[in-house]
């Protein structure tokens, strides 16, 4: 039970942090700036399914992934702690990963913003994607698979309540309160970076060592 709380709450904070829902609002504000309140909802919730459905696949595509190309669990934990960490770099001193768009495709955009760039990349980024194709992998039971999936869901649903709330929660916070905010997800995100990095890096170099003797 406590290994599941464990492999829970890792899921949980690691999701979190990599989807970043509170980074996000001020990008999702400013491209919903021409929805009316009814259109913004409708936004934030076509943006939050589908982000749901794309970690999930690629969740639990990721062994299909390995096959095809040949690679291993242990080089990817090395990559995705690699892209974790310049990720925690980004919102350490945070740096928001805006999407431009010309103002002559903002009408072409605001009919499917949702799906591009909301949903992809914004709510399932390469972190994100890489996070779910790691933990799937260390999810070794059912129980486990169950937590991931119940896990991704409630953080998805945390987010869409987030920017179904973004007008409110940014007067509240700030602009200061929320550049505080990220630079501790930022923080948080770098330590799970560390932790991916050496993970992976351990049995490579134990492989290695073990061939040569």
């Amino acid at each position: 039970m406590n290994e599941i709380f464990a492999f829970g709450l890792l899921t949980f904070t690691s999701f979190f942090t990599l989807i970043n829902p509170l980074g996000t609002m001020p990008i999702f504000m400013t491209m919903t700036a021409g929805l009316d309140s009814k259109d913004r909802t409708k936004t934030a919730k076509k943006a939050s399914i589908v982000g749901f459905l794309t970690i999930i696949a690629f969740a639990f595509s990721g062994n299909l992934l390995f096959n095809f190309f040949g690679i291993s669990v242990h080089s990817f934990r090395i990559v995705g702690g690699v892209i974790f960490f310049i990720m925690g770099m980004d919102m350490l001193q945070a740096r928001l990963g805006k999407v431009k768009i010309k103002e002559s495709e903002v009408k072409t955009y605001v009919n499917d913003i949702s799906i591009t760039p909301l949903a992809i990349p914004m709510i399932c980024g390469p972190g994100a994607i890489t996070n779910a194709i790691i933990l799937m992998e260390d999810a070794n039971n059912i129980a486990k698979k169950v937590v991931l999936i119940f896990t991704i869901f409630i953080v998805i649903l945390i987010s869409y309540i987030i920017l179904y709330s973004s007008s409110r929660i940014i007067k509240l916070m700030g602009e200061t309160g929320i550049n505080v905010m990220m630079r501790l997800m930022g923080l948080i995100v770098m330590v799970i970076a560390v932790e991916f990095f050496f993970s992976g890096l351990k049995p490579i170099i134990i492989d290695i060592m073990s061939t040569k003797n």
